[in-house]
């Protein structure tokens, strides 16, 4: 049972900011006990349902192990998966605060998905079963160290994050420290020192104490205070709301910096401090540290406080200060925008303590005129004398790939045009750049790829290069008319020649992993009926080998048809989707099939862009339990990713019309689908996550092509989320039409198909409050609509625990059955206000 810690605020690190209690389920009762008492009393009385077996098998399939190459190349860390946590496992204490979520008990994250296992394998396939784990392994945070003879890691017990190592030569793991970790968001609690030899820890400062309580009286009013400035922020939830929720915030946030030996022993670095990373130089000698300090905002998340950066030397000793950088609450909302000051600050990888970093020169304003909007400074150790400016940047600055040879690619971006432009430059001649790639972030299909990396000496990740540095390497998607074809390539930097050196082949989908020293080739290949395996290329031999076996996850399922189809909207752009049938189905016999439609929108400024395909006709027949393909196997056709365009050419925004276009869009894959002789048009549903459910509601609001629609953790009325929304820039005030237009809240009345909404209780994704489905679930019953509103208690923006999945499967099942499958639609009492 969900506990709410306010419960006993006073006895277990309580506050009123952590949400466990009974609520949850209260909440979840009530809104089943809102249905009409025949449903109430039917469903109910069961609490969490479970799916007909064949979609429960789907959530039970197992779950392919995560692989992890050694820094060179010779060895695999696999990490086991395991199946889905209980509930009683998601609804766990958690503590919602400065945008983080933490679990009280352990000081770690409180929606960890963990691995519970380890396994090491050689490229040429002898796996070695890694001992001495703790019971019931906890895994997370697993880092290589730069010799490749050691993997850190951190297991979750139940009342601390602690600190393991795995030792590659012996494939045994021990408890490297008694020392418990800080790991509340901040990045990897750990880094490794360049020579593998210990790491930097993000420890519990010894002695620290019980978590401050929570005054029984009030101590001082909650005041914010604005001077005119404008301080714009998207809807960011889980913020500071009092002082109290301050010092919860620094008790938990706050951490000792730990050299940690392999032999367990630990020495504490400079003071305790709220730590947003601290990382070593290649050589060693430094740190860079950067730390948040008060004055703290309940209006934007932990992320964007004040900040300090600093180098020290190795025994915590500030031996350079960077930067002081202030709240960042009035960072204007447009993309493009950013802070003003530092940022992105990193050493170098080609070099043994030199930093580098970017400032914006229009004052971090993506709408301000600007010939300069980025420059990129580098300043070496012992950081004497003034940083040097080595690049000057038209667009934003999209970050520095180094390479040993002693050039370094810049990047840069824009969003407003999808332009990106990567350059050469020479970091001994600051101001010349060369430009390499200038291409559209829209177009897949003139992609060049993007650069191969290797790891230098000092550990670091550079440039994979050849010919003595005048040649890259570069893999990519390779998407074509056709499908993805995956490739790498050998670009000359001097001549622009490209040779291919590999190409994905029918009937296979075979992406590049890396390119090994001795010339060999990893991949990652899969078929229609194969699942995703790593194999070694000989490029020269033209020979291929198998380094791992994972098995088909779900055998029983494997006969589904599964078809890439391409068609065009009405306009004559380009759509494509996943068609999905069932492993009987006879088109003679069976004829069109009710249908289910699932999408999701995506914003484009060129209509050619927009119509390139995305898939590939070869990848492994995936049925994740989370979308619309798991109910092929319940008789239903499924167009999967069916294309939802919505293109703004020219001064022309995207959103501008964006109901007329998404209704276009489904015409023409419910359209095709008949056309093939598998779709009935008058038994279709439709259905999607978050933007997907928006799509939902705005389709069932604005056309009558649906049967139903299943909206899964949307948002519905954009007043709500005023400072812009996905990929839109402009203001509810500067446009309040736009935000009328596109709000199906505002349309409410016009939803005449049943639509059954769902969401996870406790939804942190800044732009689908919980608010959201409750108020269109509201006005829906109030105008009379046929709508069913299901709350997941303790679920987030995506659902976790093995019963909220088993029962929206089974709540999808149900709605489509209902609505969508029979013949005629049903029109039952027990459907209308539900």
């Amino acid at each position: 049972m969900r506990h709410d810690l306010r419960h006993d605020l006073r006895h277990d690190h309580g506050s009123r900011r952590v949400l466990r209690f009974s609520l949850s389920f209260l909440s979840f009762a009530f809104i089943l006990a809102a249905a009409t008492p025949d449903v109430a009393a039917q469903e109910g009385a069961d609490g969490y349902q479970t799916p007909a077996a064949e979609l429960a098998a789907l959530v039970d399939a197992p779950a392919t192990p995560g692989i992890s190459l050694s820094p060179d190349e010779s060895v695999m860390l696999l990490t086991m998966r395991p199946s889905l946590p209980s509930i009683a496992e998601v609804a766990a204490p958690e503590l919602r605060i400065a945008g983080l979520r933490i679990n009280p008990r352990t000081n770690g994250p409180s929606r960890a998905r963990p691995s519970n296992g380890l396994a090491l394998r050689t490229l040429d396939g002898e796996e070695r079963t890694v001992t001495g784990l703790p019971e019931n392994p906890r895994i997370r945070n697993t880092r290589w160290s730069p010799n490749g003879s050691t993997v850190a890691f951190t297991h979750d017990t139940d009342s601390a994050v602690q600190l393991w190592v795995l030792d590659v030569a012996s494939a045994e793991a021990r408890r490297l420290s008694d020392l418990d970790m800080v790991n509340v968001g901040f990045g990897a609690p750990f880094n490794w020192s360049p020579e593998g030899d210990f790491l930097y820890a993000m420890a519990v400062p010894p002695g620290r104490g019980p978590a401050p309580a929570e005054p029984m009286v009030p101590t001082a009013p909650m005041i914010e205070e604005t001077s005119g400035e404008a301080a714009p922020a998207r809807t960011y939830q889980d913020l500071l709301q009092d002082q109290h929720d301050e010092a919860l915030y620094e008790y938990y946030s706050t951490a000792q910096l730990a050299r940690v030996g392999l032999d367990g022993s630990a020495a504490m670095v400079g003071d305790p401090s709220i730590f947003s990373g601290a990382s070593p130089s290649p050589d060693g000698e430094y740190l860079l540290v950067q730390t948040t300090h008060r004055p703290y905002s309940y209006q934007v998340p932990a992320s964007r406080f004040p900040r300090t950066i600093e180098v020290w030397d190795a025994q915590g000793n500030v031996v350079h200060g960077v930067a002081e950088l202030p709240l960042q609450d009035g960072v204007p909302t447009s993309f493009g925008s950013v802070p003003t000051g530092v940022r992105s600050i990193a050493w170098r990888a080609d070099a043994d303590a030199t930093l580098y970093w970017t400032e914006a020169q229009d004052g971090g304003d993506a709408l301000a005129e600007a010939d300069i909007r980025d420059r990129v400074f580098m300043h070496a150790a012992p950081f004497s004398g003034d940083p040097v400016a080595i690049a000057a940047l038209p667009l934003r600055y999209g970050g520095v790939m180094w390479a040993e040879e002693g050039f370094a690619f810049v990047s840069e971006n824009w969003f407003s045009t999808r332009q990106q432009r990567t350059y050469r430059i020479d970091p001994a001649a600051p101001g010349d750049m060369e430009l390499i790639f200038d291409l559209q972030t829209e177009d897949r299909y003139n992609n060049p790829g993007f650069p191969m990396f290797t790891t230098n000496e000092r550990g670091r990740g550079v440039l994979m290069t050849a010919d003595g540095g005048s040649s890259i390497y570069l893999a990519g998607q390779g998407a074509s008319p056709e499908g993805n074809r995956p490739f790498l390539r050998k670009r000359n930097l001097e001549t622009g020649e490209e040779e291919e050196l590999f190409r994905s082949e029918a009937p296979y989908y075979e992406g590049v992993v890396t390119l090994l020293e001795d010339g060999r080739l990893m991949t990652r290949r899969e078929s229609v009926d194969e699942p995703p395996n790593y194999f070694l290329r000989d490029l020269e031999r033209g020979t291929t080998s198998a380094v791992t076996e994972f098995p088909h996850p779900y055998p029983q399922f494997a006969g589904i048809r599964k078809e890439a189809i391409q068609y065009e909207r009405g306009d004559g752009i380009p759509l494509s989707a996943t068609l999905y049938l069932p492993a009987d189905y006879d088109q003679e016999r069976d004829g069109p099939l009710p249908t289910f439609v699932w999408a999701y929108p995506t914003e484009f400024k060129s209509a050619a862009a927009a119509g390139q395909r995305r898939d590939s006709p070869y990848q492994f027949t995936r049925i994740p339990y989370g979308g619309a393909v798991p109910y092929v196997t319940r008789g239903y056709a499924v167009l999967d990713n069916a294309s939802m365009p919505v293109i703004g050419e020219g001064d022309a925004e995207p959103n501008d019309t964006f109901r007329q276009q998404l209704v276009a869009n489904a015409q023409a894959a419910i359209d095709e689908g008949v056309r093939r002789g598998v779709v009935d048009p008058d038994r279709v549903g439709v259905g999607g996550h978050s933007y997907g459910a928006f799509m939902t509601g705005n389709l069932l609001a604005h056309s009558d092509i649906f049967r139903a629609g299943v909206a899964r953790s949307g948002a519905y009325n954009r007043t709500l989320t005023p400072f812009g929304f996905q990929r839109e820039q402009r203001l509810f005030w500067e446009d309040p039409d736009l935000y009328l237009y596109m709000s199906p809240f505002m349309h409410a009345d016009k939803v005449n198909e049943p639509i059954l909404i769902i969401h996870g209780e406790d939804d942190n994704n800044s732009g689908t409050f919980p608010i959201q489905s409750r108020r269109f679930y509201a006005a829906l019953k109030g105008l009379g609509a046929t709508a069913r509103l299901v709350f997941l208690p303790a679920e987030s923006h995506g659902y976790a625990a093995r019963e909220s999945v088993l029962h929206v499967l089974w709540e999808t099942d149900r709605w489509l059955e209902m609505h969508v499958k029979p013949a005629k639609p049903v029109t039952t009492t027990d459907d209308a206000g539900s």
